[in-house]
């Protein structure tokens, strides 16, 4: 069982059918199949599919239906509350930053976790609040503004389910990205001079110190072979246009 299938995402008193499918389609998108809905005010799943999207559709149409936050909850064992208002009943709240990680140990650890939205108008109650032992808020740069109900969904799920990796996501580079090789950049740097000599760009005094800033540079960039194939490719062709060297192809 993946962990994340045991967070569910609790929507009180939704208004706006659109921010319920919203929040399916951000469930989907962090891995989260658990959606329960309690005294939803506007239940038009016509309205909300579209939002959903299809591929969240199975999410929307099996949301669970609650008449109250307590009959949410009765089998899940940790609970946050997100809400746009702290201090009096609310002190003690946590970033979304910070909650992410507990949120992940907690899952990790086999409990179940609920994450628990207010309306769209007026958020939780306080007596609402007060059923959930932690309480999530999210910054904005704008005091007293809130994020829209779907957005907050979308933040704080991103934050458990990017806590919840066994290894931080790194996009998938080009084909053959090694790193280039000292004797490569060795390459790229003498043809470099070529080309920037063959255009009168250094003058043919003392060109290895004006070098030097290049050197320097590629020292510094991570340069990976692909880049290297890409910057010889460059120079040769400087090279051909002035006269300097014959045209080739480009390395693959």
């Amino acid at each position: 069982m993946n962990a994340l299938d045991r967070l569910a995402v609790v929507l009180v008193r939704p208004k706006y059918p659109e921010n319920i499918g919203s929040a399916a389609r951000a469930c989907l998108n962090m891995g989260v199949s658990q959606l329960v809905l309690v005294d939803p005010q506007n239940l038009d799943l016509d309205k909300a599919a579209p939002l959903a999207t299809v591929h969240a559709k199975d999410i929307l149409t099996s949301a669970r239906i609650e008449p109250d936050l307590p009959a949410a909850l009765k089998d899940v064992e940790e609970v946050y509350a997100a809400t746009a208002r702290t201090g009096g009943w609310r002190k003690g709240a946590l970033s979304a930053r910070k909650a992410g990680p507990e949120i992940a140990d907690k899952l990790r650890l086999g409990a179940s976790v609920a994450l628990v939205f207010g309306p769209e108008a007026a958020g939780l109650t306080n007596e609402e609040i007060h059923l959930c032992q932690r309480i999530v808020t999210i910054p904005t740069s704008v005091e007293g503004t809130s994020l829209n109900l779907a957005q907050a969904v979308l933040v704080l799920l991103y934050e458990a389910f990017a806590n919840s990796l066994d290894h931080a996501f790194e996009p998938p580079g080009p084909p053959h990205a090694r790193a280039a090789t000292h004797e490569e950049k060795e390459t790229l740097l003498a043809t470099i001079k070529e080309a920037l000599l063959a255009i009168d760009f250094l003058q043919k005094d003392n060109t290895d110190y004006w070098m030097m800033p290049v050197r320097r540079f590629l020292g510094r960039s991570g340069l990976k072979r692909n880049e290297f194939n890409l910057l010889m490719g460059i120079c040769r062709q400087v090279l051909w246009a002035s006269g300097r060297g014959r045209k080739e192809p480009q390395d693959s």
